[in-house]
């Protein structure tokens, strides 16, 4: 059963966070790749950028719970309560005022669903309902053409639906089989869009311990002609990691950054490998931060040249490059899943 609870929010954060509830017609610019457009709301800046609330969005099972906090770490917010099955991927449309998420279910029982909310908590319901989906991982948004995108793990396929949950369709498909389900390699876990060149970037978890994972990419249209299992335009990018997770794009800098709860790190490399580069034996992975434990969601927040990622200490946040680390949320329950970030007007 779903509930809402607002405890301890900002001033400037309930406003914001009403407004869009109530139907503003101000909008704000998606950071990194979550597709997410428009322009901030609110008076400009000391440096003439309109007026926004860093805020970043994220699940925390333990407390079975939307939760928010300031970019700053100031005031976690409940936003929804009573998300049992694991909730863990979250995206935020600013333009449609609407959180969703996505729950696992039980992941062997084929019962993952899709849900959405109002951005203060508010009008919690399921758009894709148990069983639409079998264990969804992390989610995103292409607000231009109104669908959502999500990995499916145990399903072993990528997927996309309508924002209402509507024209639900398989795009990518790993495995179909119980005995390739128990094959980790085949889950698809994170995933991250680009929708200038209209293609979708996934992670393939593979072992925790040893380097089976892979990042791949392919078109958010499936080829005419072709089925979700033989796709001709699926591009290796990274093959032999470490459990990779979820991820994020740069698509100014062509750059892809992901988390790895096996090898504990944060990683950023190249979207576009040199024509003919070996996927095993890429050399311009850069290793941003280790001893990143149980790390899982990752953002980017563009406008401020920040990264923000979760871990079994909580919510971190470095620069780009990986330095400046510094804590914004300690960690509060056993552990999070999927985080996102955006400027919410004020």
């Amino acid at each position: 059963m779903l509930g809402n609870v607002r405890r301890a929010l900002p001033a400037c954060l309930v406003v914001a966070l009403s407004a869009c509830a109530c139907g503003s017609t101000d909008a704000s610019p998606g950071q990194g790749s979550r597709g997410t457009s428009g322009s901030d709301a609110g008076a400009p800046d000391a440096h003439g950028q309109p007026a926004t609330t860093p805020t970043i969005f994220y699940l925390d099972p333990g407390h079975s719970a939307v939760a928010a906090v300031g970019a700053d770490g100031s005031n976690p917010t409940t936003l929804v309560t009573g998300q049992a099955g694991i909730p863990d991927g979250i995206a935020v449309d600013v333009q449609a005022r609407r959180l969703f998420w996505t729950v696992m279910g039980i992941p062997n029982a084929n019962d993952g669903s899709i849900q959405r909310a109002d951005l203060d908590g508010g009008n919690a319901l399921s758009v894709v309902p148990a069983g639409g989906t079998f264990t969804p991982k992390q989610l995103k948004i292409d607000s231009a053409s109104g669908k959502l995108y999500w990995s499916d793990r145990e399903g072993m396929r990528v997927m996309r639906a309508n924002l209402d949950g509507t024209g639900v369709e398989t795009l990518v498909v790993t495995g179909t089989t119980d005995a390739e389900r128990a094959d980790d390699t085949r889950w698809c876990v994170g995933i991250a869009l680009d929708p200038a060149r209209h293609q979708l970037y996934w992670t393939q978890k593979g072992p925790y311990t040893s380097p089976g994972g892979r990042i791949r990419r392919a078109g958010m249209d499936l080829p005419q002609g072709e089925t979700p299992d033989a796709r001709t335009d699926v591009e290796e990018l990274f093959t032999g990691l470490v459990s990779p997770i979820d991820l994020d794009l740069d698509l100014r800098a062509r750059t892809m950054y992901w988390t790895s709860n096996g090898d504990m790190t944060v990683s950023r490399a190249p979207m576009d490998p040199p024509a003919g580069a070996d996927p095993a034996a890429r050399t311009d992975r850069e290793i941003l931060v280790r001893g990143a434990d149980q790390a899982v969601g990752i953002a980017l927040d563009l406008r401020r040249s920040r990264l923000y990622f979760a871990t079994s200490a909580g919510i971190s946040s470095a620069k780009l490059d990986g330095t400046d680390e510094a804590p914004v949320l300690p960690m509060t329950s056993a552990f999070l899943t999927g985080l996102t970030f955006a400027d919410i007007p004020e």
